[in-house]
């Protein structure tokens, strides 16, 4: 979906390693590397027996309820946080919908694709791409914002993000990323304060369960009863309800918490690595707390052309509102790959 600005909302980080780019070093898409974890296959692959049965959602949502100190009753599980979006835009009667920019552009496309008018709020630079609750029109009655924000890396505060919640306002936050924050600081996931809140869960960027399709909504009982009334019978998979009990278990929070820690290292890495470059113009956008960096790259196509001609995908930054033709977005990998990749960087700055 191309927008009339030319923002082309349906443009995602797999398209830069699909074809020719299969055999490329991913920095394009903001999975973690390495998995799923080989306990995760193996318990995936047990549920596979149980193939023949309808799905039945309910360990799994009660799993999901009891990680977040929630009632059942403020879960619904869906096909990944994208189906969120979706049944957002089509369940939920709304007249004025706003989305946050830069930030994960699968939102607006869901609403216009629902026959939305959608306006937006573009975060500057000069502010480090940091929320200005403010500049929100008072009027609109859901407000989109990504936590922390993809393609910015940026972590909002969460009482700046409360901020933005009134009467008659739907407010969704984007937490795909959350959990590799370590202490999910700043996450509004399991509050229930919040008048018209809507928090969206991701479990394939930790886990490496993309192809696999599972998140899950946390809101009011009655938001929640709404968007579950739009979905279709049985929307989760089997296998997919076994992953997402699994990634809500005591040992599965225990490493992600422990991955979410090496991610910051090796982020702080790839950052210091970056500055090197100052000189040839490549800025960060900062502070980053995700697990993927915004940057500013002189010339920043022939770059990225360069980078596949060396063996690297990266992500384009100009199909996401508020951001041109000079920024990329880089996942988080680890130093020796991020070494091979400054290496390789340096020589496409140059065109050597």
């Amino acid at each position: 979906m191309r927008t009339d600005d030319g923002h082309d909302l349906r443009h995602h980080g797999d398209a830069e390693v699909r074809g020719s780019g299969a055999d490329l070093t991913d920095l394009a898409v903001n999975v973690r590397s390495g998995t799923p974890p080989v306990w995760l296959r193996e318990h995936i692959a047990d549920s596979l027996g149980g193939l023949a049965a309808y799905p039945d959602g309910r360990a799994a949502r009660e799993a999901v309820a009891g990680r977040h100190g929630l009632p059942v009753e403020r879960v619904l599980l869906t096909a990944g946080a994208a189906e969120a979006f979706v049944l957002l835009a089509r369940a939920l009667k709304v007249r004025h919908p706003v989305v946050v920019h830069p930030q994960f552009t699968e939102p607006e496309a869901a609403l216009r694709d629902a026959g939305h008018a959608v306006d937006r709020v573009l975060l500057r630079e000069e502010d480090g791409f940091r929320l200005d609750p403010p500049a929100v029109p008072y009027d609109a009655d859901l407000v989109v914002i990504g936590n922390p924000t993809n393609p910015t890396s940026v972590l909002h505060p969460a009482a700046l993000i409360a901020e933005l919640a009134r009467p008659g306002r739907v407010l969704v936050v984007d937490e795909a990323f959350m959990d590799a924050v370590p202490g999910e600081r700043e996450a509004l996931a399991g509050r229930s304060d919040v008048p018209g809140l809507v928090v969206l869960r991701s479990l394939t960027k930790t886990w490496g369960l993309a192809g696999l399709r599972i998140g899950y909504v946390l809101a009011e009982p009655d938001t929640i009863a709404e968007l579950e009334r739009a979905q279709p019978l049985w929307p989760v998979s089997t296998p997919a309800l076994a992953a997402a009990e699994a990634c809500v278990s005591p040992r599965a929070l225990a490493e992600a918490a422990h991955a979410a820690h090496r991610i910051a290292a090796d982020r702080a890495h790839l950052v210091a690595g970056l500055a090197e470059f100052a000189a040839a113009g490549v800025s960060v956008a900062g502070p980053a707390e995700g697990p993927f960096v915004l940057v500013r790259v002189p010339g920043a196509a022939a770059v990225r052309a360069r980078l596949r001609e060396r063996g690297f995908a990266v992500r384009r930054g100009d199909t996401f509102p508020g951001l041109g033709t000079q920024w990329l977005r880089l996942a988080v990998r680890d130093r020796a790959t991020t070494g091979r990749f400054l290496q390789a960087l340096g020589q496409a700055l140059t065109g050597a």
